[in-house]
């Protein structure tokens, strides 16, 4: 699994020109779900996610996490995160999880990151699993984070 993390002031995800998910501050987080992750793979990529220390303190150093400052959440899947690009110019997505899987696990991150956050769940906002999404957001830093399963103890 791969969740590419990025903080922002604010970010939203329309399909057919309608906003369906907006959120303030918080993380814009795109998830790419491989043909080998689990629930178990997933609760350990969200442990890490929610527990992130990148937002200031009143020091300005980085040392609070999503929930210290009531942040919100807006959860994208993005298949093309298993892009292999080693061979020619066109990439292959061999490795990204079969629709029914990943959209299965896409709801259950979804589920879980709302239970995880119970006084801030309406602030879990999520896109269309398989749609023509389009995202805009104002990245707060710039602070961006890559997180793979793969490389995480």
């Amino acid at each position: 699994m791969r969740l590419l993390i990025q903080r922002v002031s604010e970010a939203s995800v329309s399909v057919n020109h309608q906003v369906i998910g907006s959120i303030g501050k918080g993380f814009l987080v795109l998830i790419g779900i491989s043909q080998t992750d689990t629930p178990g793979i997933a609760d350990k990529m969200i442990r890490k996610m929610l527990g992130l220390r990148i937002f200031e303190d009143e020091n300005g150093k980085t040392n609070l996490s999503l929930q210290d400052v009531n942040g919100s959440l807006l959860l994208v899947s993005q298949f093309t995160l298993y892009a292999d690009c080693r061979k020619g110019n066109r990439p292959s997505f061999i490795h990204a999880g079969a629709p029914d899987m990943a959209n299965a696990l896409y709801e259950y991150i979804l589920a879980e990151c709302r239970k995880q956050m119970p006084e801030q769940a309406e602030k879990v906002q999520s896109g269309s699993f398989g749609a023509d999404m389009k995202i805009s957001l104002l990245n707060d830093g710039p602070f961006t984070i890559w997180l793979d399963s793969e490389e995480l103890a």
